[in-house]
């Protein structure tokens, strides 16, 4: 991994961890998330016109088979999320959700890519992925906790591991969006947008009421989640052209190492000594992955 891709993935970690804490605060379920993904559409759509008048991009239907289909992942991916956040603590369902997904997506991308990661990179995935198993709580869960665990996907431990399915599904899905099939970053994040804003756009309408009254408590909230959304994945796309998606999954998960900080410092999650093992596991796996 370049130094410029893992540059260009921490900034992406921090956005996207600043993104879930304001999405946890405001709560709004599929309101929300069709509120931030029509405005990321309508925000964005100046610069992807003139970068397609510009760049004139080869968008045929293979490319928008890609999209569609992008989109549908990501609806699923944020509602699920928002579902998640209302039922459990940030510090709880990031990092399992984060952490479920780049393990799926590196499994898959050896499996199925045919992608080598070097014996570096697979132990600073490790590293990732043991400091993620120690922040989310696994050591020492009282009874209640594993009863929970091993409960329906209702819950939101249960929904957090459906999350980071999902976090797998479209991370290999838009790699090959954008590597094989050369969907430009920009356009296949802005299509997800319009794609998710359209697809929701019934339930929001008939819920014009609820919709109002988010947008008047957390209007300020919605327009930082649908410019940093967007802003953060487009990065994390643009690394994925030019790393394999097994070093990009695994890195951008730096991420949890700030949200779990925003919901022990602003949330009140505390629990210090057992977030900062993890943060130290997660660390070491990020030195290794930008080494191999």
């Amino acid at each position: 991994m370049t130094l410029l891709a893992l540059a260009v993935l921490l900034v992406a970690a921090f956005l996207h961890a600043i993104w879930n804490y304001l999405s946890k605060q405001a709560g709004g379920g599929a309101v929300f998330v069709w509120l931030f993904a029509a405005l990321a559409a309508v925000i964005f759509s100046p610069l992807v016109v003139g970068f397609i008048l510009w760049q004139e991009p080869q968008i045929g239907w293979p490319q928008l088979v890609m999209m569609v289909t992008s989109a549908a992942l990501h609806t699923c991916y944020f509602l699920l999320l928002q579902r998640a956040y209302s039922r459990s603590d940030l510090s709880l369902v990031y990092p399992i959700a984060r952490g479920t997904g780049p393990l799926l997506t590196t499994i898959v991308a050896i499996a199925f890519l045919g992608e080598r990661p070097s014996l570096l990179a697979l132990l600073g995935t490790f590293g990732i992925l043991s400091g993620v198993y120690i922040l989310s709580g696994m050591p020492g869960l009282n009874r209640r906790q594993t009863a929970r665990l091993a409960g329906s996907t209702c819950t939101g431990v249960g929904q957090a591991l459906l999350i980071g399915v999902f976090i797998a599904f479209y991370t290999i899905w838009d790699k090959q969006a954008v590597s094989a099939f050369l969907v430009p970053p920009l356009v296949l994040d802005w299509a997800a947008n319009v794609g998710r804003a359209l697809f929701l756009s019934p339930y929001a309408l008939r819920h014009w009421e609820e919709v109002r009254q988010t947008w008047s408590r957390h209007a300020g909230k919605a327009l930082l989640v649908a410019f940093l959304s967007p802003v953060s994945y487009i990065l994390v796309l643009m690394a994925m052209v030019i790393t394999p998606v097994s070093y990009v999954a695994p890195t951008r998960e730096v991420s949890i190492l700030i949200g779990v900080a925003l919901g022990s410092r602003f949330l009140g999650e505390g629990d210090t000594k057992r977030r900062l093992a993890g943060a130290a596991a997660i660390l070491g796996g990020v030195a290794a992955l930008a080494l191999g």
